[in-house]
């Protein structure tokens, strides 16, 4: 009567535990707001995901938006809108649900790896299993992939990434003379195809299943032709990928060249990547949105030089106790392969690291936790290990997940909004340029310029000065009308870039303000040319022109006054005041010239 109860339990309750886990450590997320951290270029400002309609799904399908393709996670987002608008609630909603999803797909895929690593038998395999699930779903490294709506496309991405992984282990399991299961098998490749159309960083599956199957499924016997060849088809894709994916990178971001840091440089980085993931999954404390690369790498700086001993050590221990414990180094080569597209090698933007990096690459530690859970039990079964010591490391291996779940339930309130984000960020580390950077964006936006001017300061102070920082706190000096400072701040914004269409719009905006026509429309004219969809350049050129054909009008020039309200109408053909300005005019004066 009990082997029912038995089997519900390991076959329903620990996954239904594990996504219930999953989906109330970041309930605080679904108070978050969309954030000033690519959320509002993803979607305050992109009309173009808003729908299911056909020229939304086109959009979708060939975008490379911010340097990704990744329409099948456009498309999620595209379903959010249709169903709830813009409410950031049911987005955050959408990364919970499918986060918890990815948990459960993950216990099912460690219970098998662990089986086939050796453990056995009830309770042993599934707690162990629920154990490893557990660990991923609820770390605090899962919160910035987890709460960040920008990251539909990690949740997205790893959840195919393993359903493509589940296929294969079930196509293992149901082939014969070890071959693979074709069904299984097509499910995989299908799931693969999915996960890459989600995001890029899962294009190291193929090189995963191979590392699989050497441990721990110990298929390494079949030959590693045959391995190879049965992996063509994820070689095949990861391959397309990889060429779609530099091809983005380069429409929207510039590739940080190898001569930036110079090659120790780049790979001290490369080192500091695969020691940073682990240490923080063993340690996460003050994670960060913005980990920012120095200014300059110098390999004996104490970490990277810390970080290079380290992994060293630990390759070489790893790799002499492989025979006594494979798991180990299994868990270690698969972490350093889903690193590898994102440690340095190749490299954009601002970062060193990244939190949500470790996604993917900490799941063989999990399982490697999961299957001491496993030993325990097995051994306290076989009566190898005492009772005090099972019910110890068990009650240590409970308050550890409670432990990382609180962790992550205060972690996920972080990112509730901007100012907290950078806040936080700011507090961490006081030198983090962009993070200073991004409080003062977040500060403007509420109108608390003074606050936002010290925040540009200090990015200044640490920075050198760059036109789009001048004319930031050019806009701050501007709101508190500190007209003066302003105009000086601005036209040292144009010294550094002559063609910055924000410090032109600013400052002929300024000099119209101040009668002064002349210097105003050479600035705006110019703004206009450089880029007319530029946010108030329109609107900006359209009222100086008026003004400028007001003042011609009222001093005795309807000539130039005509030309300038012609010229506002040509900008602006909707400008009321340019044709009630024209009309005002007396008739059948000429367009230029002094009158007789």
């Amino acid at each position: 009567m009990s082997a029912a109860p038995s089997a519900a339990l390991y076959r329903f309750l620990l996954p239904t535990a594990v996504f219930a886990a999953a989906l109330v450590t970041f309930l605080p997320g679904l108070a978050g707001e969309f954030l000033n951290w690519d959320d509002d270029v993803n979607f305050l400002s992109n009309r173009d995901f808003r729908g299911l309609g056909w020229s939304n799904l086109r959009w979708m399908a060939t975008t490379t938006h911010q340097g990704h393709w990744i329409p099948l996670s456009w498309l999620t987002l595209g379903a959010n809108y249709a169903l709830g608008g813009m409410n950031p609630w049911g987005y955050h909603l959408g990364n919970l649900l499918i986060h918890s999803a990815s948990a459960v797909l993950f216990y099912f895929a460690a219970r098998r790896l662990l089986g086939a690593a050796g453990a056995s038998g009830k309770p042993a395999l599934p707690v162990g299993a629920a154990f490893a699930a557990l660990l991923f779903a609820v770390h605090p490294l899962r919160v910035e992939s987890v709460v960040w709506v920008t990251e539909r496309r990690d949740v997205l991405s790893t959840f195919f990434f393993l359903l493509s992984a589940l296929g294969y282990l079930r196509a293992v399991e149901r082939g014969s003379d070890g071959r693979l299961a074709p069904a299984w098998r097509g499910l995989s490749v299908a799931a693969f195809v999915c996960a890459l159309m989600s995001k890029s960083s899962t294009i190291m599956l193929p090189a995963a299943l191979l590392l699989l199957d050497v441990y721990p499924l110990r298929r390494a016997t079949l030959g590693w032709r045959r391995l190879i060849v049965e992996k063509l088809p994820y070689f095949a894709l990861a391959a397309a990928d990889v060429l779609v994916a530099l091809f983005a990178v380069q429409q929207a971001a510039k590739l940080t060249g190898l001569g930036t840091h110079g090659v120790t440089g780049r790979a001290a980085i490369v080192f500091y990547s695969f020691f940073y993931y682990p240490s923080k999954l063993v340690w996460p404390v003050e994670l960060s949105p913005m980990y920012e690369m120095p200014t300059q790498v110098d390999p004996l700086q104490p970490r990277f030089l810390t970080a290079m001993i380290v992994v060293v050590l630990v390759t070489g221990a790893l790799v002499a106790l492989r025979r006594r414990w494979p798991g180990g180094l299994a868990a270690w080569t698969y972490s350093v392969l889903m690193i590898l597209p994102l440690s340095g090698v190749v490299h954009t933007g601002f970062q060193l690291v990244q939190d949500r990096w470790s996604y993917l690459s900490g799941m063989g530690f999990n399982i490697l936790a999961g299957g001491g859970i496993a030993w325990l039990l097995d051994a306290r079964a076989r009566g190898r290990v005492s009772v005090i010591i099972a019910r110890s490391a068990t009650a240590g291996a409970v308050a550890a997940l409670l432990f990382l779940a609180a962790a992550a339930w205060d972690q996920s309130k972080v990112w509730a909004d901007s100012e907290t984000l950078w806040r936080w960020a700011a507090n961490l580390d006081s030198e983090c340029a962009v993070c200073w950077n991004n409080l003062a964006h977040a500060l403007s936006g509420q109108k608390r310029h003074a606050e936002a001017e010290a925040a540009y300061r200090q990015v200044a102070a640490l920075r050198p000065m760059t036109a789009s920082l001048a004319n930031n706190i050019a806009t701050a000096l501007a709101a508190q009308r500190k007209d003066a400072d302003a105009e000086v701040m601005l036209r040292e914004a144009l010294r550094l870039d002559s063609d910055l269409a924000g410090a032109l719009l600013n400052l002929g905006s300024y000099e119209a303000q101040m009668g002064r026509f002349a210097e105003a429309l050479a600035h705006l004219r110019k703004a206009y040319a450089l880029d007319p969809r530029f946010s108030g350049s329109v609107k900006e050129l359209a009222q100086a022109l008026v003004a400028a054909a007001d003042a011609e009008r009222k001093a005795g020039r309807p000539g130039q006054a005509m030309s300038l309200y012609q010229e506002a109408l040509t900008v602006q053909p909707g400008n009321a005041q340019a044709r009630d300005g024209l009309e005002a005019l007396p008739a059948g004066r000429p367009a230029d010239g002094p009158r007789r």
